[in-house]
Parts: C-alpha cells; sequence; structure tokens
C-alpha cells in the first residue's frame, strides 16, 4: 500500500464521521504538498479496500474534497488533484516564478497584446499625460493547462514599448529591461462572474471571483504597472502572517 495512506489514520469511535475524517486528513496531506497537482488519486473501490472502509465512505470523502475544489474527477480517466495556490500578501512575486517554486507548469493564453488609449482610471492612476498611449496585455493565467485567473495589465509605453515581447513573465520581462517592479499596492475585492468573464475563467455565470488591483512602481516612485485579475477562488488562497 501506498505510504502515504498508512498516515491516513480513521477512528469509528469519534463523533466525527469516517467520511469527513478521511476528506480532512487527505486536504491536510494534499495541501501540504504529498500529492502532487495532476498526480491521481486511487479509485473509490481501491481507497475503500486500501483504509478498511465501505465504498460510500470512500465516495463521500471524495465527494467533499471535489466540492472544495481539490480534486477533480474525469469521466473514465479516474481522480486527479488539482493545482491550487496560497499566495502571501506580504511579499512581491510574479504569477510565473508563484507558480515554478510549487512545481507547476505556468502558461500564458494570450487574448490581447496591443498599444492603445489608457480608460480614464488607467490614466489617473498611472499619472499619464495627455493623450498618452499604454500597452495592454490581457491573458489567461494557467497552471498546468488548468485556467488559474483572468489578468489584464495595463503599462505606460516608456515602460513596455512592445508588449508582444512578454511571453510567460511580465515582472521578469522588465527584470531584463533594467526596470523592474520593485514594489506594489493591491486591493482585493470579491466579485461575481459575469458571462464574459465567467467563460474565460471556465466556471458558471456569477460564480465569486477574487478581483486583484495591484498599482506596481519602479525604483524611482514612478507607477509603471495597473494589473487586474480575477482569481478562481477554487484554486486560490491568500495568506498574510500577522504578528503582535
Amino acid at each position: 500500500m501506498d505510504s502515504r495512506f498508512e498516515r491516513l489514520k480513521l477512528d469509528a469511535s469519534l463523533a466525527t464521521p469516517l467520511y469527513r475524517q478521511l476528506a480532512s486528513q487527505l486536504e491536510i496531506a494534499i495541501r501540504s504538498g504529498e500529492w502532487q497537482a495532476g498526480e491521481a488519486l486511487p479509485s473509490e473501490r481501491n481507497l475503500a479496500e486500501a483504509l478498511a472502509v465501505s465504498r460510500i465512505t470512500a465516495r463521500n470523502a471524495l465527494d467533499q474534497l471535489e466540492e472544495s475544489g481539490l480534486i477533480r474527477r474525469d469521466r473514465g480517466s479516474g481522480t486527479f488533484i488539482r493545482p491550487s495556490m496560497n499566495q502571501s500578501l506580504a511579499r512581491l512575486v510574479s504569477f510565473s516564478e508563484m507558480l515554478t517554486q510549487r512545481g507547476f507548469a505556468p502558461r500564458s493564453e494570450w487574448l490581447v497584446r496591443e498599444l492603445c488609449r489608457p480608460s480614464s482610471e488607467e490614466n489617473l492612476r498611472l499619472g499619464l499625460p495627455a493623450n498618452a498611449q499604454v500597452a495592454r496585455l490581457k491573458r489567461l493565467r494557467l497552471a498546468d493547462d488548468v485556467v488559474m485567473a483572468v489578468e489584464e495589465t495595463c503599462m505606460p509605453i516608456t515602460v513596455m514599448p512592445d508588449p508582444r515581447v512578454v511571453e510567460t513573465s511580465l515582472y521578469r520581462c522588465l527584470e531584463d529591461a533594467g526596470q523592474p517592479i520593485v514594489r506594489a499596492q493591491q486591493q482585493i475585492t470579491a466579485v461575481n462572474a459575469g458571462e464574459e468573464l465567467a467563460r474565460l475563467a471556465e466556471v458558471p455565470i456569477g460564480q465569486a471571483l477574487l478581483k486583484v488591483t495591484r498599482l506596481g512602481y519602479l525604483a524611482d516612485g514612478t507607477p509603471a504597472e495597473l494589473t487586474v485579475t480575477y482569481c478562481r477562488t477554487d484554486y486560490y488562497d491568500f495568506s498574510v502572517e500577522l504578528a503582535r
């Protein structure tokens, strides 16, 4: 038996149902990295046999993990660990770097890479002169081919004269150009996905998403990046460490 299952201890004498005990322990193991994104879990039957529980217990535990967004079930293929992200709010890091550190393969599916006129809000927040042009980059952010977020970035053309040079990591591209983003202000709100956003994020219409608005600055204090990211709540967690 897989040694990871030997560490799962279920106690029928507890008031907590066995399926909830199993789901909770599997969730802890998945979040701690004992199972990696894309890795297969055993079938209901094999899971039940390995842990000496009923198939109903195994099925209910997997149902709970699926509802939590930790696993996906592909009919005819099996049960697999979904990619998930836990992003610290205390550290400025690129999406690509964060995914790579967690063993995922980051990829962008580009929707827009162009020069255009900014909106009035973009003009104001980036402190642009009248009749300014900006680089606009809109893309789907994927981890192991799973859509994690929908992201749109607006930058002055003095910082990003050709948006087509960005392939995967915007921050790496800016660092290579000698204009790194060194600090940022970030705001997180909850929104419900409209029809277009739901289609792009591959979620039901009306599903809650996390809207992350980030204003990034160069070393001289110039605002250089306004990014709005709509993150899927079934994959994304944000954490911050507090001290007293």
